[in-house]
């Protein structure tokens, strides 16, 4: 699907619940993202780098990771999704993520926007809202991130509010993981704590959404797969795991390993 011409929200009709084979679409495209050459372009923060791009190996994606000026529009143009990630705002970056997202949205590709601490600089506030007003496919921030750059609280109801009014799927992180076109509502209880003891893995899993954002008309389905594949391979990692040191190694080896009968069996979703 990588010469699809998306739009930011789905046309799947209010209504229809996504619920019952959540875990088979996702199971599903693991398959057409291993199968097939889906690069992932991520314009992200220099601490996720090098994990970003061992994610989307893992997953059998293909990352690029350039941000200089001159080259960012020419891979961004021949990915299948891109990432912008604000983690480290940079001059740098401040000049490639506009010419990345125009040539990505000509050349049809999904954008994936990853407001890092938006709620710490009033500056990065400032241009994350631009960025919004550019119209990325999905929003994959956390509580703290959402409430800055909508001044509302991060409940339900105003999850879909938001996401009507920005057009866009929002897939909102934390303990259970929240995600909205504006109407359908996905939960998605799957995780382990030791995922916020690694550096980088929200980061990481926005690109992993990326990835399956390239293989999925549905962004909400999307963006609800990706979680659930990063939320249940946190779950073997820790398992196998003695602390933050040896949970990285095995993160990357439980989502280079995941299977349609491991996503079924482990996926607690509502």
């Amino acid at each position: 699907m990588a010469d699809t011409t998306f739009s930011p929200i789905s046309n799947t009709p209010c209504g229809v619940d996504p619920q019952p084979d959540l875990a088979a679409r996702c199971a599903g495209l693991l398959k057409q993202i291993a199968a097939h050459p889906t690069r992932v372009h991520a314009i992200t923060n220099a601490a996720a780098q090098v994990f970003t791009a061992n994610l989307l190996l893992a997953a059998g994606a293909i990352p690029s990771l350039t941000h200089a000026r001159d080259e960012a529009a020419a891979f961004a143009a021949r990915a299948d999704a891109l990432v912008i990630n604000l983690g480290t705002l940079d001059e740098e970056r401040r000049h490639a993520i506009p010419l990345a997202m125009a040539a990505a949205r000509d050349a049809g590709h999904r954008i994936v926007l990853d407001p890092v601490f938006v709620d710490r600089s009033p500056p990065r506030l400032a241009y994350a809202r631009e960025l919004l007003e550019r119209r990325p496919a999905i929003l994959r921030c956390n509580a703290a991130e959402f409430e800055a750059l909508t001044g509302a609280p991060a409940d339900p109801d105003t999850l879909r509010a938001e996401a009507r009014r920005l057009a866009c799927v929002i897939a909102l992180t934390g303990a259970v993981d929240l995600i909205t076109d504006g109407e359908r509502l996905i939960e998605i209880h799957n995780g382990h704590p030791l995922m916020a003891r690694v550096t980088a893995m929200g980061c990481a899993g926005t690109a992993l959404i990326a990835a399956f954002a390239s293989r999925e008309d549905d962004a909400l389905i999307a963006a609800a797969s990706g979680l659930l594949a990063l939320g249940i391979a946190g779950e073997i990692a820790g398992s196998r795991s003695a602390g933050p040191g040896s949970f990285q190694p095995a993160f990357l080896d439980a989502l280079y390993g995941l299977d349609g009968e491991t996503i079924a069996t482990k996926a607690r979703t509502s």
